[in-house]
């Protein structure tokens, strides 16, 4: 297993300063604390969770969990030879994200620009926006910064050449032309749309097409329709290999959710005509590991929910029922400041969530 490597210095600095930054009394779980501790100072007490100050409800992560999934999603990308920029949208922490930089992610994906501006705030040096950009105050020149977007329509090609004709970013930027499939959300319907919308970009001056972007995670539960979708995203790249001109390094291929992404990653690097870099975008693997349980929320109203236990469970007024989670892009939306627990329940850090 790898060692985390050190992340960008303007990454690490800014999140230092983060770091002793006071927690809001505000914040949910904090009141109590009353604006007297930061993520440092909490990570030095090394305080029960119970003697911490903090109240509930609290959202929680475990270290040993973030750190397990860590290395195991950096090892599997290096065994497989892919690349892996996860989804930042999931929990929008920048110590989280700084976390998988260190694990070797090649860069964080973002899906508006608004999460790309929270990540450039914290210096982080490569992202990918998963979606069309028509804001270009981001990409004024800079040799430190690099961003991708997706193109899915000439319609968008033409948006994004004209503004960025008004408004030069200094250089061609990197467009991902985005495929989807009927009755999808986004994305080129056919493959004959996709290559015209490459050529248009292309041929703009403004854009270079970098490579092909989708996402599989709404086919049909199964895995044929992912995989057939994996080798039709591969088979686009050797089109446009073929069709454009060499952009100067290989053709970018991602895709990837957090519940495909080892068929995604078997059909993406199967083999083709031409060299490629494939890169998967799975975000909720960091915090989705929770299982079945005899225990369970089995209805919500409002703020309320109803619990089934277990016969022969014995719970009382005063008790502390810590819940895992369905989906983390619905639960750690609603936080802003969670608190880091290790294996004893000691809280010894906390990060932050900027939605």
């Amino acid at each position: 297993m790898t060692e985390p490597v050190p992340v960008p210095p303007l990454v690490a600095e800014r999140l230092g300063a983060l770091r002793e930054r006071l927690i809001e009394a505000t914040e949910k779980g904090f009141g109590s604390l009353r604006g007297r501790a930061s993520a440092a100072s909490l990570a030095a007490a090394r305080l029960p969770l119970a003697e911490a100050g903090l109240v509930y409800p609290l959202a929680t992560l475990r270290d040993s969990a973030l750190r397990n999934n860590l290395a195991a999603m950096a090892a599997y990308c290096a065994r497989a030879g892919v690349a892996l920029a996860p989804h930042g949208k999931t929990a929008m922490s920048p110590e989280l994200a700084a976390m998988q930089l260190a694990h070797g992610a090649w860069g964080i994906t973002v899906a508006s620009i608004g999460q790309l501006q929270v990540y450039r705030a914290f210096g982080f040096p490569r992202l990918l926006l998963a979606n069309e950009l028509t804001d270009t105050a981001e990409l004024a020149a800079d040799p430190g910064f690099e961003a991708y977007c997706y193109v899915g329509s000439t319609d968008g090609v033409a948006i994004l050449d004209h503004t960025l004709r008004r408004h030069p970013a200094g250089r061609p930027l990197p467009v991902l032309v985005e495929i989807g499939q009927a009755g999808g959300r986004t994305g080129c319907r056919t493959d004959e749309q996709a290559l015209t919308v490459a050529k248009t970009a292309q041929a703009t001056g403004t854009l270079t097409v970098a490579g092909v972007a989708g996402y599989e995670g709404t086919l049909p539960p199964g895995g044929r329709g992912v995989a057939a979708f994996g080798r039709r995203l591969r088979a686009l790249a050797d089109v446009l290999a073929d069709t454009l001109d060499d952009a100067g390094g290989p053709c970018l291929v991602t895709a990837g959710g957090s519940a495909y992404f080892d068929v995604v990653t078997r059909e993406l690097t199967a083999g083709g005509r031409a060299p490629v870099q494939v890169i998967l975008r799975s975000g909720a693997y960091l915090t989705y590991d929770h299982g079945f349980y005899g225990w369970a929320v089995t209805e919500l109203y409002d703020q309320h929910a109803y619990l089934r236990l277990d016969a022969d469970a014995e719970l009382g007024p005063g008790d502390v029922v810590g819940l895992g989670i369905s989906h983390p892009c619905t639960t750690l939306d609603k936080w802003r400041v969670l608190a880091v627990l290790n294996d004893d329940d000691l809280v010894i850090d906390a990060v932050h969530a900027f939605f």
